[in-house]
């Protein structure tokens, strides 16, 4: 009789603790499973380990507080040219790199702020801005009729015009 319920006891416990090991199991892999990489929704496949702002006004406010230049990537999803220089500019190790000492900002839809269209609403388009808030005029790409478009084929050009824009313009803050 003893032997029966140290039996019964044994087979209790191991029951007890499958059912405990199926559970932390399961707590395991749910988490996991829930934990994305990295959210795409504010880089939109620009760079997914770049940290991106989410509005023009956040993105002025941060590269004025830290010294940063501010980089605005107008673009659009349904546009082959935008698709085509984001794969290239989402692989292009250097100008990742390059990235993470601006204040990163893309935008699928248009702004008000007239200064980010300063010569048409056309995509994808790249700008410039100093920590002094001035859009860098100067930092353009190779196009006369769209001076801030850059195709695939531009990314060496884009490269240097981020090195540009960090050097910052000598205004008095």
């Amino acid at each position: 009789a003893m032997e029966k319920s140290y039996m019964s006891m044994f087979l209790l416990l191991i029951a007890i603790s499958c059912a405990l090991a199926k559970d932390v199991g399961k707590k395991e892999t749910k988490e996991t499973t829930a934990k994305p990489k990295l959210p795409q929704t504010l880089s939109r496949g620009w760079g997914d380990q770049l940290i991106w702002t989410q509005t023009y006004e956040e993105a002025l406010f941060r590269a004025k507080h830290s010294n940063k230049p501010l980089m605005i990537i107008h673009h659009l999803d349904d546009c082959p040219h935008s698709q085509a220089l984001k794969k290239v500019f989402a692989e292009h190790k250097d100008i990742q790199k390059l990235a993470e000492k601006f204040i990163l900002l893309n935008l699928v839809y248009e702004t008000t702020d007239k200064n980010l269209s300063p010569d048409g609403q056309y995509v994808p388009r790249i700008l410039f801005i100093d920590p002094s808030l001035t859009v860098r005029a100067d930092i353009t790409g190779r196009y006369s009729n769209r001076l801030y478009a850059y195709e695939p084929s531009d990314i060496s050009l884009l490269y240097s015009n981020m090195q540009k824009a960090l050097k910052l313009l000598k205004t008095e803050l």
